[in-house]
């Protein structure tokens, strides 16, 4: 019996350790967010661009040279992004103001063909909807995008001035070669999936930009840069992002133009371009790159979300695909890494997307 007391009290003393563990790491997940946030992407950039600096070194251009150009490039590139979206935000909740009587005058009168009981319905709901609230978060959250462009920069050129001696602090800190050499190879196992995710995905969600770029443009409506910016950002986010970015455009449509004929003709062709490449060309290209487990991406989804908020949904996936791997190689979590992989087969390596299926 002292046995199994000792024993029965050292797991209630590891569980509730484990416990108290889990909530330190939640706490500091969400107090240290912004900063979280930064490093993912600092983290996501470097390895993407890691591999085109190899590829300068091949060429036999100097290491020095190849990181002052990648670190020049990516601090434009982010610089930009982030003024464009701030403009972009700015021109949205301008025009918004313009547009709020017209896309209530237009809900009255569509909302009038279904009887009182649900125009006051539709009333009530939309009075319960904070707009302004929303409008004025997502101009603050735009606003520090250019703050965390500098501090991803920072964080970039600090990694690339350790890059070198990466492998040399790996081996010193396992202190087995062969161990070490196991470490980088998860690493790069990682880098290179996500890599490969995030090169596509962004040439996928580039070509749906475009259409609805092209679809405002044709229809004579306004905020067309604005509307492809912000399909372009949301299918980054799997399935949630798509249904977000078609059911903004629909909203927009109606408040410019107040026609309920209109709006389904524009709004069904943006739904035709959304669903026609998410159904066919993002599986033909990306077909099982990540080999994920689609509940898993979900909650997923769900989980960085309510903690980083709109950030999180969009480091869900590289970060999933960095707990599967990291899983699968730890023997006690490995079942973690087959449920979260879509065939139970966390150490498979997927097809290559370029690859058409013939």
């Amino acid at each position: 019996m002292n046995s199994r007391d000792s024993q029965l009290s050292e797991r209630l003393q590891t569980g509730f350790l484990g416990v108290i563990a889990f909530g330190l790491i939640m706490f500091l997940l969400v107090q240290a967010r912004f900063l979280l946030i930064c490093l993912a992407i600092a983290i996501i950039i470097f390895s993407l661009t890691s591999d085109a600096i190899s590829a300068f070194a091949r060429l036999r251009v100097p290491n020095w040279l190849a990181t002052t150009l990648a670190l020049i490039a990516i601090a434009i590139s982010l610089l930009w992004a982030a003024t464009t979206v701030v403009a972009q935000v700015n021109e949205v909740v301008s025009t918004s103001i313009l547009y709020a009587d017209r896309a209530q005058a237009a809900l009255s009168s569509l909302s009038q063909r279904w009887g009182p009981q649900v125009q006051e319905s539709i009333a009530t709901f939309l009075g319960s909807i904070d707009f302004a609230g929303w409008i004025r978060s997502a101009a603050g959250q735009a606003s520090s995008l250019i703050s965390g462009s500098v501090l991803v920069v920072t964080f970039v050129g600090f990694m690339f001035s350790e890059r070198i001696w990466f492998p040399v602090k790996i081996e010193n800190l396992t202190g087995d070669p062969a161990r070490a050499e196991n470490v980088l190879h998860v690493i790069h196992t990682i880098m290179r999936r996500v890599n490969r995710y995030l090169v596509v995905k962004a040439a996928i969600s580039a070509v749906t930009a475009a259409l609805i770029w092209v679809i405002f443009r044709a229809a004579g409506l306004e905020l067309s840069g604005a509307m492809a910016t912000l399909t372009f950002i949301l299918n980054f986010i799997p399935t949630i992002g798509t249904i977000i970015a078609t059911g903004t455009a629909i909203a927009v449509i109606l408040a410019q133009t107040g026609d309920p004929t209109a709006t389904l003709i524009i709004g069904g062709a943006c739904t035709a371009v959304q669903f026609l490449i998410g159904n066919i060309l993002d599986p033909l290209l990306l077909g099982q790159t990540l080999r994920l487990s689609t509940f898993g991406i979900i909650l997923a989804l769900a989980f960085w979300g309510a903690l980083w908020g709109i950030a999180g949904t969009f480091l869900a996936v590289p970060i999933m695909v960095a707990v599967m791997i990291v899983c699968a190689q730890i023997p006690w979590l490995r079942p973690v890494a087959i449920l979260l992989s879509h065939e139970g087969l966390p150490d498979e390596e997927p097809p290559d997307p370029l690859r058409l299926r013939g």
